[in-house]
């Protein structure tokens, strides 16, 4: 008997609580939004926790050792940019190490080819291709560019396979071997000027290692 009258009780007072907060609602005017229990931010806030670096120092030690270690990759980009082009190994990048890469870049330097004009060349046909003349335009388009990447294709199989086996040969445990025909086919389609690590060899010059000779 006493639960029912607890139970009846408790909805009574439900009904009464939805029933004022309802009325509250409807006292309000159109376009009224109840408050969140928090103050929005102002735009400011916003975008100054944006831009604000996901792992900033926290004190002035770690901004310190996060200094030096700024200097110090500077320090080493710049080692290498000097000493890469006059020839320092220790300054090369990691897939110019080895004896048996030096090899590729002599092989490709001592001799000259139609894939380090590439970009020249390129330049040259889309320059012609501007000629408004219909007739040289489809000679451009469909000849001379594709007869020049079959080209430069056929000379750089030619030349991974030939340096591949003789790096093979020359080198049979150095593990740099290892894609070293397509390191070369790439090292032939730069401009020699261009070329890093600079070249050693003169063109016409025997890239055979001294040991071999």
């Amino acid at each position: 008997m006493f639960r029912r009258r607890s139970a009846s009780a408790d909805t009574d007072s439900a009904i009464a609580e939805s029933a004022s907060h309802e009325a509250a609602e409807a006292t309000q005017p159109k376009g009224y939004t109840p408050k969140k229990g928090v103050p929005t931010p102002k735009r400011k806030e916003s975008e100054k926790d944006l831009r604000r670096p996901l792992n900033a120092p926290q004190n002035r030690k770690e901004a310190y050792r996060a200094y030096r270690d700024r200097l110090e990759r500077q320090r080493q980009r710049d080692a290498r940019r000097s000493g890469a082009p006059k020839g320092e190994e220790r300054y090369f990048r990691q897939q110019d190490h080895g004896q048996a890469r030096a090899y590729a870049r002599n092989y490709i330097d001592s001799r000259r080819s139609a894939s380090e004009f590439f970009l020249p060349f390129s330049i040259v046909i889309i320059a012609l291709l501007f000629i408004n003349h219909p007739v040289f335009q489809v000679m451009v388009a469909y000849v001379v560019w594709p007869l020049m990447m079959v080209t430069i294709v056929a000379e750089g199989i030619m030349v991974a396979r030939a340096i591949k086996k003789r790096a093979t040969e020359y080198f049979p445990d150095d593990p740099t071997v290892k894609g070293i025909g397509m390191y070369a086919a790439m090292r032939q389609l730069q401009f020699r000027r261009l070329r890093l690590p600079k070249p050693v060899v003169k063109v016409g010059d025997d890239p055979t290692p001294r040991r071999f000779a």
